[in-house]
């Protein structure tokens, strides 16, 4: 499966329901068993088959976003640091998935985008890293 930006994402964006410049985004690591779905997958409690492993959190961790406008381009990009967890034990993700969090129910909680690993990765007493090396692009 590609990476993807889930349509809900821009209607989030147009309504207010995501701020990019305000908001806190997480990143939540996800296995193979989970399939995507860009229209009807919307929250985060639609996000299946999460990872499990020692030092990993439910929920994923906050990814630090930074803005970055291109008015020659007409276009915004919204890039993430690094999330990284450290791993006891062993770990194997196929994707993350990138959301807003609003400190509550998963069901609340928007969905932004999937970032395709292309394959499993997998981590063993070890740190793992989540680096995207492009950011979310909205452009006109």
């Amino acid at each position: 499966m590609a990476s993807l930006i889930y349509d809900s994402y821009m209607s989030d964006l147009v309504s207010g329901a995501i701020t990019p410049s305000s908001n806190t985004f997480y990143v939540m690591l996800v296995t193979s068993a989970y399939t995507p779905n860009k229209s009807t997958n919307t929250r985060r409690s639609n996000v299946t088959n999460e990872v499990v492993a020692t030092g990993y959190i439910s929920g994923g961790a906050v990814g630090v976003q930074t803005l970055a406008l291109d008015t020659v381009l007409n276009k915004q990009t919204i890039s993430f640091a690094d999330v990284i967890w450290t791993i006891t034990g062993s770990l194997t993700a196929r994707a993350s998935v990138i959301y807003r969090s609003l400190g509550g129910l998963a069901s609340a909680d928007p969905l932004v985008a999937y970032v395709d690993f292309e394959a499993d990765v997998t981590c063993s007493n070890s740190t793992f890293t989540f680096h995207m090396y492009s950011g979310l692009i909205t452009q006109n």
